[in-house]
């Protein structure tokens, strides 16, 4: 490993090397990691346009099969810019906490648009025009995952009255699947404010495993073709309990 930059900025630590394995593949890649050795992005140099992770791959699938003319995207952390950097053609807005990970994916990822808005994400998205965007996507995490403020009753209403008649919003997770409280928690709540829901997951060894989930809401049918998942398969989340901004349960989770 060869470490290009190392700092702990307001936000957390951020650590940018090249490796030549990742995930047991051989090669060259370039890797933006947080603390606890959480990888938010990484690029093939040899392959700069390959997108190595799987979930983007099926976050694109899902985007590209439910509204193949989408044009307007909302999104909840940056990285190193995977989504957004691969619509070129599309219009994109980018909320992101830290000014040093824009930085970053920038000297280091040659992500070149300039279409990141520094700050908390659902501030953002709240003064936005209604019913502009066709997708909102949340891929936002702290050490202790997803805030909580990405996951409420609140939070869900206000990306219902953002997006269009054909919009969804598309989360990337992590949890336990089919057993996870909080998981079918954050499910259920956005039950409450879409008509139509999935959820998917990466395969795991054992049920308490925690898992690289998707979950999509969208007042609309949702379809997708199994085989362009990138290995993300479909389940059936249980019943949980209703999250608000302010809720009673969330340290019971």
């Amino acid at each position: 490993m060869h470490q290009l930059f190392k700092e702990i900025s307001n936000k957390h630590e951020v650590t940018v090397y090249d490796t030549f394995e990742l995930y047991g593949e051989k090669g060259k890649f370039r890797v933006m990691q947080f603390s606890n050795e959480a990888i938010q992005g990484a690029m093939d140099l040899n392959n700069p346009d390959r997108i190595l992770f799987e979930y983007p791959r099926a976050i694109i699938h899902l985007m590209l099969f439910n509204n193949p003319a989408f044009d307007d995207v909302f999104v909840i952390g940056h990285g190193i810019g995977t989504i957004a950097g691969h619509f070129s053609e599309k219009r994109f807005k980018v909320a992101e906490l830290d000014d040093k990970v824009v930085e970053l994916s920038k000297r280091f990822f040659g992500y070149s648009k300039d279409n990141v808005v520094i700050g908390d994400g659902r501030q953002i998205l709240s003064s936005e025009e209604p019913h502009t965007y066709d997708y909102i996507v949340l891929d936002a995490f702290t050490d202790k995952g997803t805030p909580q403020h990405f996951t409420s009753i609140e939070f869900f209403r206000l990306t219902r009255e953002k997006l269009d008649a054909q919009g969804a919003i598309i989360m990337n997770l992590f949890g336990k699947g089919e057993n996870d409280k909080l998981t079918n928690a954050i499910h259920s709540t956005l039950s409450e404010e879409y008509a139509f829901t999935k959820a998917f997951s990466l395969p795991s060894e054992g049920a308490r495993d925690i898992q690289n989930m998707i979950i999509i809401g969208r007042n609309k049918p949702i379809g997708f073709q199994a085989r362009q998942m990138a290995g993300f398969t479909e389940i059936k989340l249980g019943q949980g309990h209703i999250i608000m901004d302010s809720d009673p349960h969330k340290n019971m989770l």
